[in-house]
């Protein structure tokens, strides 16, 4: 068997130490790219005291964010770790009511307190998953197709929120909106506060 032997040029002494600098060069910008998308990438998951993890998808409106006792409408899916979806609502409408905070009406349900504690660092408009450690969620009670000690992951969008003063004002204002509409007309019915008419013909 015959080999064939190609002739190597020799390396110049100057040339083999400018290749080791452009291979370390390249080495350490790749190492400073990596340590910087990591870094934006840190920067987006923040961590609350009780170990709930907030990973922003999307910004809000900088600085408007709800406050206890507030009501949020969202848009979520729950899931849990390995991804099957327990519940998922395009419109949905919470209290973020604490322990001291007064009771809101039981059209607006109250949700595990570390969706509560992701939910008050959230800013309207903006797009998050939440990862809640099950003593955050359900602990060691199963509920519904959701098993006992089950860390839960959302992905959810504050859409809006409203203190519940606001919420009573809008709803004053729009009642006094109807009673000002002409009867038939998305105010009250005919008659209503007043005698009955007679119909015609009678």
């Amino acid at each position: 068997m015959s080999v064939t032997r190609v002739p190597l040029q020799p390396i110049a002494k100057g040339s083999l130490t400018k290749l080791w600098v452009g291979v370390i060069i390249v080495l350490l910008l790749g190492a400073g790219l990596a340590w910087a998308g990591t870094a934006s990438v840190r920067n987006m998951i923040n961590t609350t005291e009780n170990g709930v993890k907030i990973i922003t998808l999307a910004d809000g409106e900088a600085g408007v964010s709800p406050s206890s006792g507030d009501i949020a409408a969202v848009s979520y899916v729950g899931q849990l770790l390995d991804g099957t979806v327990f519940d998922a609502n395009e419109q949905a409408a919470f209290s973020l009511a604490g322990p001291n905070d007064p009771p809101t009406p039981p059209m607006f349900p109250t949700i595990i307190p570390g969706l509560r504690e992701a939910m008050l660092t959230m800013e309207k408009g903006g797009r998050y998953r939440v990862i809640i450690p099950s003593d955050q969620a359900y602990g060691d009670q199963p509920k519904g197709d959701i098993p006992a000690n089950s860390d839960l992951q959302f992905e959810i969008e504050l859409r809006d929120f409203r203190s519940m003063a606001e919420l009573e004002a809008e709803f004053r204002a729009m009642q006094q909106q109807q009673q000002q509409l002409p009867p038939g007309v998305g105010g009250p019915p005919p008659g209503a506060g007043g005698p009955v008419q007679p119909l015609p013909g009678q």
